[in-house]
């Protein structure tokens, strides 16, 4: 291990779960171990309760832990990670976090904060004001409890030090993640202070960036298994598979580590990458975890073990989401989209089910839905995409699977998506007619009647497969 007492933090991030572990801060240690990046350091930052965990652990551990990369053979890599040597929890006390962002050794503040964290409309693209968090903290600027209060505060800080500002690196799924970030943060400072919006407009660079790793959630095996192969007693280690790819624009507002010595790809523009995974990767998840939640599989890599399942993925990659992406430079697709497919299938990462689907409102409008309307705006495929959407309303209304056993749905807005699921029976349109979502997709008469002749199906006898199999 590195020496880590001297070292400074010129990383903040936001948002230290599993895949920030698997992924940004991976590569830092991996440039550590090389010798280089003295200075970068990595200051982990929790906005919401349920990271106090992850604090209370990282104090006993000394902020180290353990990556367990899982290949399809079954061998396991365990790495001890030290790039992250601090911790500070926002929701208790406001200022050591603004303090650490606003410290002149501060050169990046990274995030992954999904896509419920931009606090964007998903129909508009507009920041959403009605947010009470974001209310509290235009009228209270000292009192920050969203990313935007705090970032907001500690780059004022920064200016009126005059010191540089800070890039925002954004890590997350979010297409455009970078142009989105810059959208939302300026709208929201500009309520609060237009001269400093002016001058975040000016100084700050908010790089686009590709970031792709699946990392499933930690299971009490995988720390019995740290402990009784590896000796290593950790508390919350991180497991992810062996694929790793970071595609980023070398837009930095303050200097960056060297992360192109480490297999970093840094490009002028990553929008074809980033497309190209979200397209693909993302709402080739969606479709395995929504379709197979009602057919009563529990793991992607069980849903790819079926025949059906992964005949029906391949037909969605190839037809309707392939066509929407153009050629991407240095990409041979059909070699990616067969290396998804082995990743779906390594049957040591067993990602959950019921983690894919988590929040689908916030994934599938920027992962299927879009795939879905350029498809109707050039009259291309749009068949299995169509039974997906089917499948999510019969998930949102009746949540259970083929067998009648309850599915776990993790939504912030499950309420309103059973509410309109619920009212198809008399209404096959219900579901769809939810803008904020699915945008004008209720209006289109191409979508409407294969979605209801879907539903109808689905509706019937829950028989998922049959109706995948069907279109194969």
């Amino acid at each position: 291990m590195y020496s880590r007492s001297a070292n400074k933090t010129g990383i903040v991030h936001i948002g230290v779960g599993g895949f920030h572990r698997a992924h940004l801060a991976y590569y830092l240690h991996l440039l550590k171990k090389g010798g280089g990046a003295p200075a970068w350091n990595i200051c982990g930052i929790g906005l919401r309760e349920a990271d106090s965990k992850l604090r209370d652990i990282f104090k006993i551990q000394d902020h180290l832990y353990t990556l367990m990369v899982k290949h399809p053979n079954g061998k396991i890599n365990a790495e001890v990670i030290g790039a992250i040597v601090d911790f500070k929890m926002g929701i208790e006390d406001p200022e050591p976090v603004i303090a650490s962002m606003a410290d002149a050794d501060t050169r990046i503040v990274s995030l992954t904060i999904t896509e419920g964290g931009y606090n964007f409309n998903p129909n508009t693209g507009d920041f959403n004001f009605d947010n009470p968090d974001i209310q509290h903290e235009l009228q209270h600027p000292l009192e920050p409890k969203t990313v935007y209060g705090f970032l907001t505060t500690a780059l004022k800080r920064r200016r009126d030090a005059g010191l540089p500002a800070f890039t925002i690196l954004s890590c997350d799924n979010i297409e455009h993640n970078g142009d989105m970030a810059r959208k939302m943060l300026l709208a929201f400072v500009q309520k609060q202070d237009p001269d400093l919006a002016e001058w975040i407009a000016q100084q700050v660079a908010f790089p686009n960036s590709m970031v792709d790793r699946i990392t499933p959630v930690t299971t009490p095996t995988d720390i019995e298994t740290l402990a009784l192969t590896y000796g290593i007693q950790d508390a919350w280690p991180v497991t992810c598979e062996p694929f790793i790819q970071w595609v980023v624009e070398d837009k930095f507002s303050n200097g960056r580590p060297a992360f192109e010595k480490v297999g970093v790809q840094f490009v002028p523009d990553v929008e074809p990458y980033e497309k190209m995974k979200l397209r693909l990767l993302n709402a080739g998840h969606s479709v395995l975890g929504l379709l197979g939640a009602l057919y009563g599989h529990t793991t992607i890599n069980a849903c790819m073990e079926d025949e059906t399942f992964t005949t029906y993925l391949r037909g969605f990659l190839d037809a309707e989401a392939t066509p929407v992406l153009g050629n991407i430079e240095g990409i041979d697709l059909e070699d990616y989209k067969d290396g998804l497919l082995e990743r779906f299938a390594n049957p040591n990462i067993k990602d959950s089910v019921s983690r894919i689907c988590s929040e689908s409102s916030a994934k599938l409008p920027k992962f299927l839905i879009t795939t879905l309307q350029e498809n109707l705006a050039t009259g291309g495929n749009i068949q299995c995409a169509t039974l997906v959407i089917a499948a999510w309303c019969y998930y949102s209304d009746k949540g259970i699977d083929k067998d009648g056993k309850p599915i776990e749905i993790i939504d912030a807005m499950g309420a309103e998506l059973h509410e309109a699921a619920k009212r198809t029976e008399t209404d096959s349109l219900s579901f769809i007619k939810q803008e904020s979502l699915f945008g004008n997709l209720a209006k289109n008469q191409r979508f409407t009647r294969l979605y209801h002749d879907r539903i109808q199906k689905i509706y019937k006898d829950a028989n998922i497969k049959r109706y995948m199999l069907e279109l194969l």
